[in-house]
């Protein structure tokens, strides 16, 4: 038999028959599109968070207060954490390989010019924040080299902090009191949005000393570090981790990369993108049945005309093709209908709903559509083989 006439045969038994191929393939649709749909979801969230951390920068460093480990004796009857210092950044910026540093302290507070009062997050920064956040000033300048312990009392403003309380008017040389302090404007932020839920628009930058005065802070939040692109990053968390220690005495203090804080949210998210897909999964495993029963019941319907193929000299291997090739059939158009409303789906939601990102890729499509094709073979051996090995005179007696 010729390839055309096998692949007609395949498509003619497929389309006379449509309502049942229909229903028969509505399972793997169901299946495929749900598969499509949220693994295209799980996608978009990865890609977005992975982007919300890389606008910050991709060689950075954190070194936080606290060491994240399980000790054998309570914290409450030994407690020998240092708190980072504005000591530890200076000495950490003279390591090898580091470009810039940023000591930094958060807290909440009002800021008022005039009448106008918002109270808003007081970012405690050094002047290294614009090199280590990549955050430029639309107009003025960011935050000095002061000394930082006995920083001059300059701010810089968010851009939404700006436009509340000085509308389109410029800023800088203008006075603000910050929790009852007089800080003079030098310069406005770039926009930089949403990350995370955190609106760094709606943020203004002062001297990190003077947050630890006004928020009445021992120590720092958190150092940020930035690191040549060249460095080695092992090597290099090993130097800031000696260098601490030999300063505290201990290692009390926690050092992570940005490659390990997006490592952990892409293993959480794959995890959870998974299991999403795994609930796809069972509408295909439904799908399967449906084939593997609507199969076998088109051997028994068409027993006949089994006999009268082998009759006119068809081996059991065509026979066997035959319906591998119908059930095939079968599961890659419901698989084709799946990608249709899965990837459909996606890009209306994300259209509807930008918060929410998708991204399908097209190398999943294809998986998605293999898969698909592969449960039709699968679910469609044992109807096959039972035709195959039908005898050819018993089939013609068949009515």
């Amino acid at each position: 038999m010729l390839g055309i006439d096998y692949i007609r045969m395949c498509l003619s038994s497929v389309f006379s028959n449509r309502l049942r191929s229909s229903l028969t393939g509505l399972g793997i649709t169901v299946g495929i599109a749900a598969v499509v749909l949220l693994t295209s979801i799980g996608e978009g969230i990865n890609r977005y968070v992975v982007g919300e951390f890389t606008q910050f920068g991709s060689y950075i460093l954190s070194v936080s207060p606290g060491k994240s480990g399980t000790f054998g004796m309570s914290g409450a009857l030994v407690n020998t954490t240092r708190p980072l210092t504005l000591a530890d950044s200076d000495a950490i910026s003279r390591l090898a390989q580091v470009e810039a540093v940023n000591p930094y302290v958060v807290g909440n507070a009002p800021v008022e010019y005039r009448e106008f009062s918002r109270r808003t997050n007081i970012y405690g920064v050094g002047s290294g924040m614009p090199e280590v956040w990549t955050l430029d000033t639309s107009i003025g300048n960011f935050l000095p080299e002061d000394n930082q312990t006995n920083a001059r009392p300059f701010v810089v403003l968010g851009s939404t902090v700006r436009d509340e309380l000085f509308g389109q008017s410029n800023p800088l040389g203008e006075k603000v009191r910050i929790n009852g302090s007089s800080f003079r404007v030098i310069g406005v932020a770039d926009s930089k949005g949403n990350m995370m839920g955190i609106d760094l628009d709606d943020t203004v930058f002062i001297p990190v000393s003077w947050a630890q005065s006004m928020f009445d802070r021992e120590g720092l939040m958190a150092i940020d570090i930035t690191y040549t692109p060249t460095a080695n990053l092992e090597k290099l968390s090993g130097r800031v981790k000696s260098m601490l220690i030999q300063r505290h005495g201990s290692e009390d203090f926690t050092i992570q990369s940005q490659e390990e804080m997006i490592s952990t949210l892409d293993s959480i998210l794959s995890v959870l993108t998974f299991a999403v897909g795994g609930l796809g999964g069972i509408s295909l495993l439904v799908g399967a049945v449906g084939i593997l029963t609507i199969m076998t019941i088109a051997v028994t319907e068409r027993t006949n005309e089994v006999g009268l193929f082998r009759a006119l000299g068809g081996g059991r291997g065509q026979i066997l093709a035959l319906f591998l090739g119908e059930a095939m059939v079968l599961a890659a158009l419901g698989g084709v209908g799946g990608l249709i409303i899965g990837a459909g789906g996606a890009w209306v939601i994300g259209a509807l709903i930008p918060a929410l990102p998708t991204h399908t890729p097209w190398a999943f499509v294809i998986a998605a559509e293999l898969v698909a094709t592969a449960i039709g073979l699968i679910a469609g051996v044992a109807p096959a083989w039972k035709a195959a090995n039908l005898d050819p005179i018993d089939a013609l007696r068949t009515e």
